[in-house]
């Protein structure tokens, strides 16, 4: 790339820049001509056998795998109090974890028996977080906490608020105790990286759902599992942003604290930690919302939390309930992050204004009396313990959003039912037919040519070992629906990442009114983006579809976006100079260059989409994440629901691995 950055700085600019646009690398053309060719073949494939060896199979059918999961679910059930690492080492952590997230519930949000109410009522709470968010964050961010605390009670879900709040926070307090010494250490050490990537990959690229059902036979349902649930997902960002924090302290720091005869732990402690202290937080904010989406989640496994009215509201088509619940977990989101975002940036502010550290410490100690005061307060008047007390806002303005989306319903149904019939036949059926009615040999041979000639062996042999995963775990024609609606969402947020990613590129004025837009909307956690889906299109894979394009396209655009910002700009004058127009600078120049970008964005897009996409089953999206839904609610499909969520993690480690590889060979070029 730096060698076409260089030319059109050469004399005589117009000449190479009649070349530039042309100096698409040939294995790029070979690449498009195979694929067409695989694309035609493969047309031609679905013509002739079309319906033949397509291996359906029936909502309530079982395959000998699938019995067999449910043998192996009775017999850890049976063996729960007899065998030693069940009873003793799951038991005990099992027991440990309820017991946090109870004694919690009995301290801030659930009545504490003999008391109606908990031992902390709703005053003291906001009192206390509201301190120990000026501790870390400052003025600001403690505002924020309080009225968000505050809008949880008048909303109608404060004790399932807190609830969440305990399940987020008991699952990062461990991540972070175990998060950050992995990080050290996979920084200091390249054996410990080369065991850890791996994981850790496998982890990030696992959808929310798979976590899920495995968990249940360790743990069975209930505080536990969800907190142990959520912790796997939210483990990741703590532990890579750690690492690469102190990777990235400069090494002459390291050479001139070494020569002084500093030890590793002095370093460490007094050199690289500090040092690293802002990143290490970003990692930390990463995990809580990493968290918070799990969290919510993980009520289809009793998890406490905002995550239950949400599901039940969702399963009835309540869309007031719906709304109210998910605005709640929205504002929660909002408060998470700024707090966190602000605590990161917190010292290295009150160093750039060099305020008195004396007026800081008097307003933490007033902050703690007042504090003090709330919790005796909650703990002594019913009025400041009962969050019921509080206004209701949370049912009429539940009624409101219902009655709103009845109006809408009616009166734009035909709009919107339009819309979803053109999509669905014009492209999802189609192409859903292509995929799954095809012979599962020749979609198998064409997934394989397809990685092969984006990536090269290794993705191919990684396709190879997912597809006989698939294959084996029976559901591979639902798989093939759950890929269909994947790629073609996809497809979708890529145009949109274009196009927005290409005009937050070019301008400034769109970058700063569009990226506050697009952080907000990373930190929604996904369910929330089913209730508008459903109130504006029922239940359908559609809904689902539409769920996956909004919830994937914020992190596709920033990518683009960034990759067309790092194009050049003496290239994009040059090209401007020779009196090309501005679509070609874009398609000949922008886009060419940032073609990694474009890769990395599509191998984004489609992990949030398959994520979401898997989710949608709780609104009509069917094949695999319908079946994982089932497995929950119906105890003789739960090996078939465990079965459709290994098939999502061999499917959407088969799509990391593809788009990962063509990505790198795309830099490579």
């Amino acid at each position: 790339m730096t060698a076409v950055v260089e030319r059109p700085a050469a004399p005589g600019p117009p000449e190479p820049l009649a070349s530039t646009p042309q100096q698409k690398p040939e294995p790029v053309r070979r690449t498009g001509v195979l694929l067409g060719a695989i694309l035609g073949i493969w047309v031609l494939g679905w013509l002739l056998f079309q319906g033949v060896a397509t291996l359906p199979l029936g909502r309530a059918t079982l395959t000998g795998f699938h019995t067999r999961l449910n043998e192996l679910r009775d017999s850890f059930d049976a063996a729960r109090d007899s065998n030693v690492i069940l009873d003793v080492v799951v038991g005990g952590i099992r027991d440990a974890i309820d017991a946090v997230v109870v004694g919690a519930q009995d301290l801030l949000s659930q009545p504490a028996f003999p008391r109606p109410v908990p031992q902390i009522g709703w005053l003291g709470v906001v009192a206390l977080l509201a301190w120990v968010a000026y501790a870390l964050a400052g003025v600001r961010a403690t505002i924020l906490v309080v009225l968000s605390l505050l809008s949880f009670g008048v909303l109608g879900y404060w004790s399932e608020s807190i609830d969440l709040l305990i399940v987020t926070f008991t699952a990062v307090l461990i991540a972070v105790a175990v998060g950050i010494p992995l990080g050290i250490a996979m920084a200091r050490s390249r054996a410990v990286t080369a065991i850890a990537t791996p994981v850790l990959d496998v982890m990030q690229t696992m959808p929310s759902f798979a976590y899920l059902l495995p968990l249940v036979l360790l743990f069975s349902i209930g505080p536990s599992a969800a907190v142990v649930a959520t912790l796997i997902y939210a483990l990741p960002p703590v532990v890579r942003i750690t690492a690469h924090g102190l990777r990235t302290v400069a090494a002459s720091t390291i050479v001139a604290t070494t020569s002084m005869g500093s030890t590793k732990a002095q370093l460490l402690r007094k050199v690289q930690l500090p040092m690293a202290k802002r990143t290490i937080v970003v990692g930390i904010n990463q995990t809580i919302m990493a968290a918070l989406s799990m969290a919510t989640i993980a009520a289809l496994i009793d998890g406490p939390g905002l995550g239950e009215p949400v599901i039940q509201a969702l399963q009835t088509l309540d869309i007031g309930t719906a709304f109210v619940s998910g605005l709640a977990i929205v504002i929660m989101a909002i408060m998470l992050d700024r707090t966190t975002t602000a605590a990161s940036q917190r010292a290295e502010n009150e160093r750039r204004v060099a305020r008195d550290p004396r007026r800081r410490r008097i307003a933490l100690v007033v902050g703690a009396v007042l504090a003090g005061v709330g919790v005796y307060l909650s703990r002594s008047y019913l009025w400041a313990a009962d969050p019921d007390r509080l206004p209701d806002l949370g049912r009429p303005l539940a009624d409101a959003a219902g009655t709103a989306t009845d109006w809408f319903t009616d009166t734009f149904s035909a709009v919107t039912g339009a819309i979803k019939d053109g999509f669905t036949y014009a492209l999802l059926n189609p192409f859903q037919s292509l995929l799954a009615d095809s012979p599962w040999w020749l979609v198998a041979a064409v997934l394989l040519a397809v990685a092969f000639v984006l990536g090269g062996w290794r993705p191919t042999l990684t396709t190879a070992v997912c597809l006989a995963v698939i294959f084996g775990v029976g559901l591979w024609q639902d798989t093939m629906v759950t890929l269909t609606m994947t790629l073609v969402a996809t497809v979708l947020v890529m145009l949109l990442a274009v196009v927005f990613g290409v005009w937050m590129g070019r301008s400034k004025r769109a970058d700063t009114a569009l990226r506050p837009l697009l952080d907000a909307g990373q930190t929604i956690p996904p369910f929330v983006y089913l209730v508008p889906a459903l109130a504006l299109f029922g239940t359908s894979r559609f809904t689902a579809i539409v769920a996956a394009i909004v919830y994937a396209a914020p992190a596709a655009i920033k990518l683009v976006a960034d990759g067309i910002r790092g194009v050049s700009p003496t290239t994009v004058e040059a090209a401007e100079s020779a009196g090309s127009s501005r679509l070609q600078i874009i398609t000949k120049v922008q886009l060419p260059m940032a073609r990694s970008a474009l890769v990395l964005a599509s191998n984004q897009g489609l992990l949030y989409v398959l994520s979401m996409v898997v989710i949608g089953g709780l609104v009509g999206g069917g094949a695999l994440g319908y079946t994982v839904v089932s497995g929950f609610s119906q105890a003789q499909l739960f090996g078939k629901g465990l079965a459709a969520g290994i098939a999502i993690v061999a499917l959407g480690i088969m799509l990391d691995r593809i788009t990962q590889h063509a990505a790198a060979r795309s830099g490579r070029r």
